[in-house]
């Protein structure tokens, strides 16, 4: 397909499977990324705080932006190229730092918290505003995905937006690796197992990704109790999650009452997943 050569290369898949990453990739142009900041800043006006937690996880089967973005072809074709034909969305998290905040992200990896078999999830991460260095964009240590799995310890301090399980300590210093930054409409793809982490955000926008866990339809999930995922490519014959069914209307309560259900399943799993070794 000479569409999917132009946005995403051999060098870059390539990349992808040796280094654990690949950036930037073109994926929305300007009115599709204001169309998606609009849908998400709408929501946030009506509730009157940035989004949070429920919302901002698996926010695909709540708002129309997030549908529109994880089945975008472009979206796809370059998740394609890196692990086949067959895709389903396993999580998705709308990650936003405010203007000038202090917020951060630890060194981890991603794998430590999905207890999914074999380790082949690629999470796309889509940038919503403009991502440089001074707003706190993605760092990744690249080759590290092949380095297994480090010991990861909590760290529940104010700033820090991962809670749990999400920090690795001295192991790496906080400029070590490359930068991933990105323009509004540009994407990452990065490795289940390839250490990253992001500094805050010195810039007088919010930074706003939505990083999607995409995985190959034979990949298994370990442990309780069964997740849930969405086909958004090709053909399932495997059966391994349970089955999510696309939005059809932006926050009715059938896709209200179908989020709970995938991100109650979904927590379960984390909060169980601690005993898993």
């Amino acid at each position: 397909n000479g569409d999917m050569a132009e946005l995403i290369n051999e060098t870059q898949v390539a990349g992808y499977h040796d280094e654990g990453w690949c950036a930037p990739i073109e994926v929305l142009d300007s009115a599709e990324v204001a169309r998606c900041r609009e849908g998400l800043e709408r929501y946030e006006a009506s509730v009157g705080h940035p989004i949070e937690f429920p919302e901002k996880s698996k926010s695909y089967l709540l708002f129309d932006w997030a549908d529109y973005l994880v089945h975008h072809p472009k979206v796809l074709d370059a998740v394609e190229a890196v692990i086949g034909p067959d895709i389903l969305v396993y999580h998705s998290t709308t990650w936003i730092k405010g203007a000038r905040t202090p917020a951060f992200v630890h060194w981890h990896q991603d794998g430590t918290y999905f207890f999914l078999e074999p380790h082949l999830h690629v999470t796309a991460w889509v940038a919503l505003s403009e991502c440089p260095e001074e707003a706190g964009c993605v760092r990744v240590i690249p080759g590290s995905h092949q380095l297994g799995q480090f010991d990861h310890q909590d760290d529940p301090g104010e700033w820090n937006m991962i809670k749990r399980g999400q920090g690795i300590f001295d192991q790496f210093d906080d400029d070590a690796g490359v930068l991933m930054p990105l323009r509004a409409g540009e994407m990452s793809l990065h490795h289940t197992d390839v250490v990253h982490s992001s500094s805050s955000n010195h810039t007088d926008d919010r930074r706003i990704g939505i990083g999607i866990s995409y995985i190959p339809t034979s990949v298994r999930p370990i442990g309780e109790p069964t997740p849930s995922a969405l086909l958004v490519r090709g053909e399932d014959a495997y059966g391994h999650f349970i089955h999510e069914e696309r939005l059809e209307k932006e926050q009715s309560p059938e896709a209200i009452k179908a989020h709970a259900e995938a991100n109650t399943r979904f927590r379960a799993r984390q909060d169980l997943g601690a005993n898993i070794t």
